[in-house]
């Protein structure tokens, strides 16, 4: 397992995988009072921790499906990404997509966290691609 470097401010908890088939690791809300999110409203959300990643790798926010499916609620840009250089807190931008209002409380799951390597590219400018079965059929092409 690789060590990722984190400082956690007090009070604040350590992301963690729940079980060991997980991937994603819970983020908690750090928060001084509740929050609540109104229906089509957003909130950022502090989760009081700053991490380290090694070059290469990148952490990814992710919706809870369970706060998805039962309330409505999601991250408003569907993945958010933490760069390895930033140093910041990891915040989480929320969004009410349900009905009624949402709270969010101190300690909260509102998120996951999945650490990936990602591989860095150069173009090469040409003039065709290759040809496919596929080929250039898009959204819906094959069907329902």
């Amino acid at each position: 397992m690789t060590k990722v470097k984190i400082v956690v401010k007090e009070g604040a908890q350590i992301p963690k995988y729940e079980t060991d088939g997980s991937a994603g690791m819970d983020l908690r809300a750090y928060i001084k009072e509740d929050i609540i999110i109104k229906p089509g409203k957003r909130r950022l959300v502090e989760t009081g921790i700053h991490i380290q990643l090694s070059q290469g790798t990148e952490a990814q926010v992710r919706a809870r499906s369970g706060l998805a499916m039962k309330y409505g609620i999601g991250v408003i840009n569907g993945v958010g990404t933490v760069d390895s250089d930033y140093r910041g807190e990891i915040k989480v931008p929320l969004v009410n997509w349900g009905e009624e209002d949402f709270i969010v409380k101190n300690g909260d799951r509102i998120a996951q966290l999945v650490i990936c390597k990602y591989e860095k590219i150069n173009w090469e400018e040409v003039q065709n691609l290759e040809d496919t079965l596929r080929g250039t059929g898009g959204f819906g092409h094959t069907g329902i």
